[in-house]
C-alpha cells in the first residue's frame, strides 16, 4: 500500500466524522435519542482513531537507532492496535451501556423529532463518501484480490482499518435510522434501544476482527506468497549458487521486509567469489522485491540428509 493513498483515505475519514460527529451531539442535545448519542459518541471515537493512524504513520517514519536497528516500521501495527481498543471500549461498550440503559427507561422522542432522521440521512451521505475513497485506493493495491483476504492479508494496517471504520459507520447509521424512525412511527422508545444495542454489537464485533489481524501484524508476519516466490527465483536464478537451503522473511514494518536465508555454494570456491555472489544474490532480490531492504545471506554447502532406514522400508 502507498503512504500517500492510506493517508488520503484517513483524512477523508477524519474530515467526516468530524462534520457527522457535531451534528450528532445537535440531534441527540435536542431529541435525547439513545441512538444518537451511541452515534455521537461512535463519530468520536472514529475521528480518534483516525488521528492516531495518522499519528503512526508519522513516527514510524524515524531512522533507526542503536536502541532500535531496524527502525520503528512496526509502530503503525501498535497504533493500528490501539484503534481496535478504542472501538471495542469507546464505541461498543458505550453503545451496549446507553441501550441496556435507554431498555430500563424507554422513552420516545418528544421534541424536534425528525431532526435525527434528517441528520442520519446526511451523515449516511457524508459516510458513503468516505467509504468510497477507501474503496478507491484499496482497489489501487488489493490487485483483484476479494475484500476479506485484502483485509487479512495486507501488510498496512491502514486502509483496512479505515475500510471496517467506514462499514461500520455505514451499518450503524442505518441502524441508528432505523430505531429512530420506528420509535418515531410508533411512539415507543423500545426501538430507540434496539438500534442503540445493535450498534453496540455491531461496532465490539468490528473491533475483535481489527484486534485479531493487528495482533497477527504486531507478532512478525513472513512476507507474501507472491514476494517469496519472488525472492526465492531471484536466489536461484543466480549462476553461482547452487540451491537455496532455507530462508525466513519478516515484515519489519508495511514498507520493509527482512530476509534471512541460507544458500549452498560449491566446496572450491574462494573467499572473494562467495563474497561476490551474496552482493550479486542481494541486488537480485532488491530488484526483485524492492521492499525487501535487510537481508542477510548465509553461505554454506549442501549436505543431503541421509534417508533412514526405517524410510527405506516403506
Amino acid at each position: 500500500m502507498s503512504a500517500s493513498g492510506g493517508t488520503k483515505a484517513i483524512v477523508a475519514a477524519l474530515g467526516a466524522n468530524l462534520g457527522i460527529a457535531v451534528t450528532k451531539f445537535i440531534a441527540w442535545a435536542l431529541t435525547q435519542s439513545s441512538s444518537m448519542l451511541a452515534e455521537s459518541i461512535h463519530s468520536v471515537a472514529d475521528s480518534g482513531n483516525q488521528a492516531l493512524l495518522l499519528l503512526g504513520g508519522k513516527r514510524a517514519k524515524r531512522g533507526a537507532t542503536p536502541e532500535h536497528p531496524f527502525g520503528y516500521g512496526r509502530e503503525r501495527y501498535i497504533y493500528a492496535f490501539i484503534v481496535s481498543i478504542v472501538l471495542f471500549s469507546v464505541g461498543g461498550l458505550f453503545a451496549l451501556y446507553e441501550g441496556w440503559h435507554k431498555l430500563e427507561d424507554p422513552h420516545g422522542i418528544d421534541s424536534w423529532q425528525w431532526v435525527p432522521v434528517l441528520v442520519l440521512t446526511v451523515a449516511i451521505g457524508m459516510e458513503s463518501f468516505s467509504f468510497y475513497t477507501a474503496i478507491r485506493e484499496s482497489n489501487h493495491v488489493r490487485k483483484g484480490a476479494s475484500w476479506r483476504r485484502f483485509v487479512r492479508n495486507a501488510k498496512a494496517p491502514e486502509l483496512p482499518v479505515v475500510l471496517l471504520e467506514d462499514l461500520g459507520a455505514l451499518v450503524g447509521l442505518v441502524l441508528a435510522l432505523f430505531g429512530v424512525v420506528l420509535t418515531l412511527i410508533t411512539g415507543d422508545g423500545i426501538w430507540d434501544a434496539f438500534g442503540t444495542l445493535a450498534i453496540g454489537a455491531l461496532l465490539v464485533a468490528i473491533a475483535v476482527v481489527l484486534a485479531i489481524e493487528t495482533k497477527s501484524l504486531l507478532l512478525g508476519e513472513s512476507a507474501t506468497d507472491d514476494d517469496v516466490r519472488a525472492i526465492e527465483q531471484a536466489i536461484t536464478q543466480e549462476p553461482a549458487v547452487e540451491r537455496l537451503i532455507h530462508m525466513k522473511t519478516l515484515h519489519l514494518g508495511p514498507e520493509e521486509l527482512l530476509v534471512a536465508a541460507k544458500i549452498a555454494v560449491r566446496s572450491d570456491d574462494t573467499a572473494g567469489h562467495i563474497a561476490d555472489t551474496i552482493n550479486a544474490v542481494e541486488g537480485r532480490i532488491r530488484t526483485a522485491v524492492p521492499i525487501a531492504r535487510v537481508i542477510y545471506l548465509e553461505p554454506d554447502l549442501y549436505r543431503p540428509q541421509p534417508v533412514s532406514s526405517t524410510a527405506q522400508g516403506r
